[in-house]
């Protein structure tokens, strides 16, 4: 691929991950990563996205705060946050593809557990909590993709749309100040990353502003069946196989 195309093709994604993640308060990471990452490469995808959602969702990142329920979400975060230099460190050492194939078997396990175990109920200890919240700080810290694990955990709990996003906005906030940190310490932002998310975030913002409205016309069945969707395309996106089908 030409560095031209992987640019469009860097863009489009750009624009379909914000959307989603405008949307849902997650999942924009589970479409950027894969497709991206196959063509700039994990090092550096996972930075420009840190950086471009770090600062263009921060409008909706303080309405979340307010929204949000903290004692709900401050378990998770604390786990998380202890557990992102690991993934960091994951990230800096782990093959690429193996990281990918690791991705797309996370998104089905967590897709087939939302699906059929909709008579289950999320765990409401403090360990299960923490332990939750650790499996969403490594992900986070391999590839920015700390969503699924609290995506399911919030959906299980039964509780309204509305609700479960205002508590990804406030999480993702929360890791994703652990996640810079140990990015800046790592050497990971660096001039090329800066590049590209200047290139990329206009995309990203747009589609931030497309996702946001459609939300606020969604009921709360339709964001559970796109929440589900998301996942579903993530999975496949993620499979190494299918690069030739899905990448230019």
């Amino acid at each position: 691929m030409s560095f031209d195309a992987a640019l469009v093709w860097a863009i489009a994604t750009a624009l379909i991950a914000g959307a989603t993640r405008g949307f849902s308060g997650f999942g924009g990471a589970l479409i950027f990563m894969p497709l991206v990452g196959a063509v700039f490469g994990p090092k550096l995808a996972a930075p420009t996205l840190l950086i471009i959602d770090t600062v263009l969702t921060l409008p909706m990142v303080f309405r979340a705060l307010r929204a949000c329920i903290w004692r709900q979400v401050a378990p998770l975060a604390i786990g998380a946050v202890v557990a992102v230099p690991f993934g960091v460190w994951l990230l800096e050492r782990i093959d690429p593809v193996a990281l990918r194939w690791a991705i797309a078997a996370l998104a089905v396990a967590l897709l087939m557990l939302l699906i059929f175990g909709r008579g289950l109920k999320a765990p409401h200890s403090l360990a299960a909590r923490l332990g939750i919240g650790a499996l969403a700080g490594v992900l986070g810290g391999a590839a920015q993709l700390s969503g699924p694990p609290v995506v399911v955990y919030w959906l299980g709990t039964g509780q309204n749309a509305a609700l479960v996003r205002a508590n990804l906005f406030a999480f993702f906030a929360l890791v994703t100040v652990a996640s810079a940190t140990a990015y800046l310490s790592h050497g990971l932002i660096d001039g090329e990353v800066l590049k590209l998310s200047l290139v990329l975030g206009p995309a990203y913002a747009f589609g931030l502003v497309a996702g946001a409205r459609g939300f606020r016309l969604a009921s709360d069945r339709q964001f559970r069946l796109i929440a589900y969707a998301i996942i579903a395309v993530a999975a496949v996106a993620s499979v190494p196989l299918l690069d030739p089908l899905l990448r230019p």
